[in-house]
């Protein structure tokens, strides 16, 4: 079977693209303004791994594609980047890349797509654990929380009227090896830890971390594991899957996870609870463990020794 993953050479798309091979599938990848070759694939490209650039904010090339490359599944990751367009550019990729996967979907016959949506749809909630069956509210806080709820609405709706297999993936806070965007914590810490700096927080949301703070992190191998699980199930209960750790992992630990591969390490978190504390924020994953059998491998801890010795190795960021 093959599978054609929008956004493939991207950080989640890369390690998704992996997992697909290591379960038996050929992998179709898109690209369009970042090229990457980590060592963990780039010897499958022209193989098993074939690569296209492709615009997807253009509707009809995803559907050309699945139907040049017989596409049994799509799995859609690609995304502008945060902040990179305007409000009416970001609006223009992120519908007509929906609506293009969902024809490319109907048209090549499909067994399923799924889409990535977002943690940041819960961004609303007073607190968790986020489960995939609350009530969400309209009002949305950021791009993310807003294009990521009305993908769900007005995918899952084409779904049913289509008769096509669509389904949601509410990934939580994932990180690791390829991620340089910088926005998540985990990121900044390996990345100064890596370099012997401290972090800059500058401009992050909230300020400077503090110790008692909790965000459910996932990585990101662990994140397209259960991609792939969700989408090569060959039945599934739901149309929606919370995609995380499950649990809320303090800053503390966090910093102790970089300590103990970087004795010394400078990083800046203060005392306490920072004002976007929330209780218990962390994804429910208990739908996807129960029906799919989804266990995370990656500890904090083993998480981010592995992230670490990939920088220090010089990898690309």
């Amino acid at each position: 079977m093959t599978v054609l993953i929008t956004g493939g050479m991207g950080f989640i798309g890369l390690h998704t693209a992996r997992a697909f091979l290591d379960a038996g599938q050929d992998v179709v990848i898109t690209w369009y303004q970042t090229w990457r070759e980590p060592d963990f694939i780039k010897d499958e490209y022209g193989k098993r791994v074939i690569v296209e650039k492709a615009d997807v904010s253009q509707g009809s090339v995803i559907k050309d594609l699945a139907v040049k490359h017989k596409a049994d599944h799509i799995v859609h990751l690609a995304v502008p980047g945060l902040g990179a367009l305007d409000a009416a550019g970001d609006y223009r990729v992120n519908m007509d890349g929906l609506i293009g996967v969902l024809e490319a979907a109907r048209e090549a016959g499909v067994k399923r797509l799924s889409f990535a949506s977002s943690v940041a749809v819960y961004a609303s909630l007073p607190e968790g654990p986020f489960r995939e069956d609350q009530p969400l509210p309209v009002e949305s806080g950021n791009p993310t929380e807003a294009f990521k709820k009305s993908w769900e609405i007005l995918a899952l709706h084409y779904g049913n009227r289509a008769q096509i297999d669509v389904v949601s993936l509410r990934i939580g806070g994932i990180w690791g090896p390829l991620y340089h965007s910088l926005v998540n914590l985990p990121s900044k810490f390996a990345h100064a830890a890596a370099r012997g700096v401290e972090p800059d927080f500058t401009n992050a949301r909230g300020g400077a971390p503090h110790a008692e703070d909790t965000n459910d992190l996932c990585y990101v191998k662990d994140t397209a594991q259960g991609i792939v699980r969700v989408q090569l199930a060959q039945k599934l209960e739901h149309r929606i899957y919370n995609v995380s750790w499950g649990e809320p992992v303090p800053v503390s630990r966090l910093a102790a996870a970089v300590t103990a591969v970087k004795p010394g390490a400078r990083l800046g978190v203060s005392e306490g609870r920072g004002p976007r504390f929330k209780e218990n924020n962390h994804l429910d994953v208990s739908r996807i463990k129960t029906e799919l059998g989804f266990k995370p491998d990656y500890t904090v801890e083993s998480g981010m020794a592995e992230y670490i010795a990939w920088l220090e190795a010089g990898n690309e960021t």
